[in-house]
């Protein structure tokens, strides 16, 4: 099993985006939320899937986040 770090990101004019940056290549966008967490696990699973099929590694997770608070 692989776990990879998602990113979600909400637009200025609404919707929403997502994107694994170990996954290069792949992102989505949608309405909401809770649409584009569904479309970001279907789209690592085919993407992974194509992969595989291809004959090409899978990558491996690297990359981590944090949050930083700073006085504004």
């Amino acid at each position: 099993m692989h776990e990879y770090l998602v990113i979600y990101e909400r637009a200025m004019q609404g919707g929403w985006g997502a994107y694994a940056s170990d996954l290069p290549g792949l992102g989505v966008v949608g309405e909401t939320r809770t649409e584009v967490e569904t479309l970001i696990r279907n789209g690592i699973r085919i993407h992974i899937a194509g992969l595989i099929e291809d004959g090409l590694p899978v990558p491996e997770a690297v990359t981590s986040a944090e949050t930083v608070a700073v006085a504004a």
